[in-house]
């Protein structure tokens, strides 16, 4: 059977997506940063009024604004202004409304519904090329720093005493995660991309006994979930964003059942 150009693009994507996604929900998960995550994707609107106003890349211009906003978190979080929580819901709501304000005075038109919910079956080649490129890098940064970013996460205090340098593993983190945000946003959009972080991550940590396991658990839910988004998604005529994430909280709800109701019987 042959497949449609555009449907072999949205798989392709899909899954790339997923997998970063799934491995990097994980510390999203563990860390208890959705909050941050959900800001982050918030503020990655800025970042493409900023690149259709400087006429840059619309990937590049979100990871100049996020990496702006995590470094802007993470100075404000050492001066004590106010609770993270606090920081977050201001920094967010901001560059969410700056990046609306800019679209609108630039008069240009810009598909804003693709942009915050997403559109995977309109992704293009160079398209995937970014997704590839920014997952690779995500990827193998988290590989070779894997061990001391597990440590850091579940305990901190052990990992400044074996000389892990917490500060610039939690910079690396920030910056991996406006990778993937960068990303993701043409497949999921601003506002779904937190819930493909979250919900495989979440659905995987009921299974998994050990991070890596979580890990790759992670991504296999988050795959599975991609190909039943996209599947539904062109059969129904549905949102593909979604659509992808509804695939995915369908499997969490089906394997809480089952886990916590049934295999208790």
């Amino acid at each position: 059977m042959n497949l449609e150009p555009f449907l072999v693009n949205a798989i392709l994507a899909g899954f790339a997506v997923a997998v970063i996604t799934g491995v990097m929900g994980c510390f999203v998960v563990w860390r208890r940063m959705a909050y941050f995550g959900d800001s982050l994707a918030h503020s990655a609107l800025l970042g493409v009024a900023l690149g259709f106003a400087v006429g840059i890349a619309v990937n590049i211009g979100i990871i100049l604004i996020c990496s702006v906003f995590a470094l802007l978190l993470l100075w404000l979080q050492q001066k004590k202004v106010l609770a993270t929580d606090t920081l977050l819901g201001i920094l967010a709501h901001s560059a969410l409304s700056l990046g609306m304000v800019t679209i609108s005075v630039m008069g240009q038109r810009i598909d804003l519904y693709s942009i915050l919910f997403g559109d995977i079956l309109t992704v293009t080649r160079p398209e995937l090329w970014w997704i590839y490129i920014g997952g690779a890098i995500v990827i193998i940064m988290l590989l070779m720093n894997w061990s001391s970013l597990v440590l850091m996460t579940l305990q901190e205090d052990l990992a400044q005493a074996e000389g892990i340098r917490v500060f610039l593993c939690n910079l690396l983190l920030m910056f991996l995660m406006t990778l993937v945000v960068a990303v993701s946003i043409r497949s999921v959009g601003i506002l779904l991309i937190s819930s493909l972080l979250i919900i495989p991550a979440a659905t995987a940590r009921q299974l998994a006994r050990s991070p890596e396991g979580m890990a790759i658990i992670a991504s296999f839910f988050g795959v599975t979930s991609v190909g039943l988004g996209i599947y539904f998604s062109f059969v129904l005529d549905t949102p593909s964003g979604p659509t992808i994430v509804a695939s995915a909280a369908s499997l969490f709800t089906l394997l809480t059942i089952y886990l916590q109701v049934i295999k208790k019987k």
